[in-house]
């Protein structure tokens, strides 16, 4: 049923499932580990999985002040150290995928390997740019879910989207050269539909020094959910696996087989 764990200022809700090496899901904008639903039992089979809910989000309450991905960073490699206790594999989707990154980069130590999930990290990678922020949609879209759990009740939902959006409308801001700090092992996930264009998902790809990829074809930045089947397999083969020698590498090829 989770518990809570006081992180600094955050009263953080996390859950635990399964048992092994340990695995943290970190949500997307706007919901929580909920819409983890079919990715949670699979990779449970496998892993401790924990699923923290980050500050304003889900059964976690909101704290006074902006909602940043630096900050949301900061209380994620809290949890790191307070609860989990050891290096972790992070599977982040959209936002979370953003938070994943940045604990990678700034505390490399905490972390194992890296799934980032139709996230990108920089907002020229946007597929709708102009798209318009309608916190009253976006209510009607998410509002009664977080209502069902948030003990700040369905109101604050509003407040919330608010601080999201302004986020989002600056953030986030790394290179390319910012992001080939992260050592682990990365598996970079995109829809062939997604809210990032593919280019920019590529870009990530080609920046990150030790990374793989995978399309998802036929969804949108709703894959988890949409196809959970084939988006749980390609995770846990990632996870669960090591690399292949593969026959003809160029983008791996070593030094001194090329030219």
């Amino acid at each position: 049923m989770g518990t809570y764990v006081q992180l600094g200022a955050v009263k953080t809700w996390y859950d635990e499932h399964g048992a092994g090496e340990p695995l943290v899901l970190l949500h997307g904008g706007l919901v929580d580990a909920r819409f983890f639903a079919p990715n949670i039992g699979p990779l449970a089979e496998r892993f401790h999985v924990y699923t923290p809910e980050r500050r304003g989000h889900g059964h976690t309450p909101d704290v006074e002040g902006p909602i940043t991905y630096q900050l949301m960073a900061d209380d994620t490699a809290a949890f790191l150290e307070s609860v989990v206790g050891e290096p972790a594999d992070l599977v982040g989707h959209s936002d979370g995928g953003v938070v994943a990154l940045l604990v990678a980069m700034q505390r490399p130590e905490l972390v194992k390997r890296l799934v980032l999930i139709s996230s990108g990290f920089n907002k020229h990678g946007e597929a709708a740019p102009d798209a318009e922020w309608n916190v009253d949609l976006i209510f009607e879209f998410l509002g009664s879910s977080y209502g069902e759990v948030s003990p700040d009740g369905i109101d604050h939902f509003r407040v919330v989207a608010t601080k999201i959006g302004e986020m989002a409308a600056r953030e986030p801001t790394l290179e390319a050269s910012d992001v080939a700090v992260v050592p682990h092992r990365t598996l970079v996930v995109s829809a062939d539909d997604d809210i990032m264009t593919l280019s920019h998902m590529v870009e990530l790809y080609h920046a990150l020094p030790d990374a793989e990829f995978a399309v998802v074809p036929g969804t949108s930045h709703f894959l988890t959910q949409e196809k959970p089947v084939l988006v749980n397999t390609i995770v846990l083969d990632f996870l669960t696996q090591d690399p292949v020698p593969t026959v003809a590498p160029i983008r791996r090829a070593p030094n001194d087989q090329e030219g």
